[in-house]
């Protein structure tokens, strides 16, 4: 990890596109400001982490979910089978 002091109107660039700059510093609190082009998604730690494991359990079917798909299958058989129009 790279430590860096700064003061407050002080800047880091992070590759060419990204600046860092501290605003403010209030007892153990620092308000820092984040440039970067949009397509860079930039969060807190905490909600990057919380919206990780979010998407985790939306991809992650619970053990009641494939019970209940157990059950089903496709129409006219197990798998894909020839595709429209075809002659077999």
């Amino acid at each position: 990890m790279l430590v860096l002091s700064r003061r407050p109107g002080e800047s880091i660039m992070i590759g060419t596109d990204m600046v860092i700059t501290v605003l403010e510093v209030s007892g153990e609190t620092v308000r820092i400001g984040v440039r970067a082009p949009r397509e860079i998604a930039v969060h807190r730690e905490e909600v990057f982490l919380a919206l990780q494991e979010a998407n985790r359990a939306a991809a992650s079917p619970s053990g009641s979910d494939l019970s209940a798909l157990g059950g089903t299958r496709r129409p006219g058989g197990d798998g894909p089978g020839p595709g429209p129009g075809t002659v077999s």
